[in-house]
């Protein structure tokens, strides 16, 4: 099978780093162009000098802060006044670890900003373009704590299921408009993200980042992390025509983690 996303245009959010840029890197060797979305400049002009330009495409790149709501609406429809995309990938910086006793109303409300509403503010402009083309795919990176909430991970698990919910919803209201809703619900891959996360666990057990991820290790059944090329293999095939008939779908990548059905 040969995925071809020559003439497609992308819109990928986090690209600057762990599975935005190995989305985008993917995206772009596959022929499509893409434009990159994450806050730190110096990182995004580092992945668009890595984009592959084989089909003649020209990348860009636009600095926003999705935790900061306002500005960000405000690029996003700055943006799409002036483009349109075929591709939608919607993935953002996840809020901060802490468990129900320790999480006020001020973070859930700071929490659905950075989640739901910056996923919905680029979709719904992402929409009327995707819609008089007839073709769309809108891929949500979200977390297996939907379907089994992680430990320590309360804004993550509750705000990413009310984001899983919405996309259901709006999978079957655009279906016949050739616009796919997928959802993948990433396990463990290694990333600086990750990482970031066993130097805190680690931190406050008293142990070292190697035994704490090694330790991670032991409960997937694959016994290894995840890498970010491998979650980009299956964004590059459901923004495909070849994953026409996949909408509505939580896929999970998660080497065999989760137990449930």
């Amino acid at each position: 099978m040969q995925i071809s996303l020559k003439g497609k245009r992308a819109l990928v959010g986090g690209a600057s780093r762990g599975l935005g840029r190995a989305i985008a890197l993917q995206l772009a060797a596959s022929g499509a162009q893409v434009t990159l979305l994450a806050r730190n400049e110096e990182s995004l002009q580092g992945v668009l000098r890595q984009l592959s330009t084989a089909e003649g495409q020209t990348h860009q790149y636009l600095v926003v802060d999705f935790a900061d709501l306002g500005k960000f609406t405000q690029a996003m429809s700055a943006f799409f006044e002036q483009h349109v995309v075929d591709i939608l990938v919607n993935n953002t910086n996840g809020p901060a670890a802490g468990t129900v006793l320790e999480k006020g109303i001020a973070d859930y409300q700071q929490s659905f900003d950075l989640l739901f509403k910056t996923v919905n503010v680029m979709t719904m402009q992402a929409l009327p373009g995707m819609r008089k083309r007839n073709f769309g795919r809108i891929i949500n990176l979200s977390s297996i704590s939907v379907k089994e909430p992680l430990q320590n991970l309360v804004l993550s698990n509750s705000i990413r299921s009310a984001v899983i919910s919405w996309a259901k919803t709006l999978a079957r209201d655009v279906a016949a408009d050739g616009i796919t809703v997928n959802n993948i619900l990433t396990g463990y891959f290694d990333t600086e993200r990750l990482n970031e996360i066993h130097g805190a666990q680690a931190k406050a057990k008293g142990i070292s980042i190697e035994t704490q991820k090694a330790n991670m290790q032991l409960d997937i059944p694959a016994k290894r992390l995840g890498q970010p090329e491998e979650f980009a293999y299956l964004v590059a095939f459901l923004a495909s025509a070849n994953a026409a008939y996949i909408t509505g779908t939580n896929i999970p990548i998660d080497g065999g983690l989760l137990r449930s059905v």
